[in-house]
């Protein structure tokens, strides 16, 4: 999303840098979460339920934090409507449900490991639409990170994957990431809006677009499970509101060319969470999520004569950076 930027001074308080990195790793963690918990979630849920009531949920805290916080002038922000419908749709509601659908047929690190793949998407889709200059360690960092999704995709026999093609779950992440690419690129060309605003908002009308055709379904499930409820209540909780809050509180004191590449943690949380939660997991897992970093380290580096951060470092709208 479009995440509030400050000048950060050049001589930033060890406390206040402290606290911000901490906010940075919180953030991420609980993004992180949102895999994990989420993959439970839709063995006792639909997906179109669980976003649903995920941002119903959401909703109202984060009303009430962007009123105290940002304390937005409602009519001005309401009048970026069409902006902020077309963020809607495509990130809160058409990643996360793309997302939970996918979990109901892959596990959270094939998953993650996948969407980490998103930022050297959208910085070809950033080329693509936006004209903006692909350096030569973006593209080959690009390439790499290809490599390494093929790897995961393959489970190590990219051949079979030529033959057999991609699985069920594969194919709704790889939506998904489409689904995000195309939502940061209308959050660079929307007009800027206070962050918690925007994803207040966005909640709101991904609610009044999901509601019809949940009771169309016979929705929305609610859970009945101790388990399933906990399930939902930590993602509408942490990965909708609190994530934001901290990564907003972590940009008053971190420049986001250097916060982005916080992001990269995601999968490594998640890879985490799978290994101390007894999930099983591949070679070729691991090793392809070490090459999809590496060439996302590589897509964010400068190159001669580009300016700092060239893909992490540019100013974000009105959108969410993560689910």
């Amino acid at each position: 999303m479009t995440l509030a930027l400050a000048t950060t001074p050049k001589r930033t308080p060890r406390r206040r840098l402290t606290g911000a990195v901490a906010s940075l790793l919180g953030a991420t963690l609980f993004w992180a979460g949102n895999y994990v918990v989420g993959a439970g979630a839709v063995e006792s849920m639909d997906p179109l339920s669980l976003v649903l009531l995920r941002w119903s949920l959401a909703l109202v805290p984060l009303l009430a934090i962007a009123q105290l916080v940002e304390r937005p002038h409602w009519r001005q922000v309401l009048a970026a409507w069409p902006w902020l419908i077309a963020l809607s749709v495509s990130g809160l509601l058409g990643y996360n449900l793309l997302l939970y659908t996918a979990l109901k047929h892959t596990d959270a690190f094939n998953a993650s490991l996948i969407n980490a793949f998103n930022p050297a998407l959208i910085t070809l889709a950033a080329a693509a639409f936006l004209r903006e200059r692909l350096t030569r360690p973006a593209v080959g960092g690009v390439l790499i990170a290809l490599v390494g999704v093929l790897l995961v995709l393959s489970n190590g026999n990219v051949g079979k994957l030529l033959h057999a093609g991609f699985g069920t779950g594969e194919l709704f992440m790889i939506g998904a990431i489409g689904a995000w690419s195309a939502y940061t690129i209308i959050g660079r060309l929307a007009p800027p809006l206070p962050p918690i605003t925007a994803t207040a908002i966005q909640a709101a009308i991904t609610i009044v677009v999901l509601t019809p055709f949940s009771l169309a379904a016979g929705g929305p499930a609610l859970p009945s499970a101790q388990s399933a409820i906990a399930s939902l209540a930590f993602i509408a909780l942490f990965p909708s509101v609190l994530s934001y809050l901290l990564w907003n509180r972590a940009l008053t004191v971190i420049p986001a060319g250097k916060a982005g590449v916080f992001l990269n943690l995601i999968t490594v949380f998640t890879a985490l969470f799978t290994i101390l939660t007894g999930h099983p997991y591949t070679v070729a897992q691991v090793a392809g999520g070490v090459i999809v970093i590496a060439g996302i380290l590589l897509t964010s580096a400068r190159g001669p004569g580009a300016g700092p951060g060239r893909f992490f470092g540019r100013r974000r709208r009105a959108g969410n950076l993560e689910p």
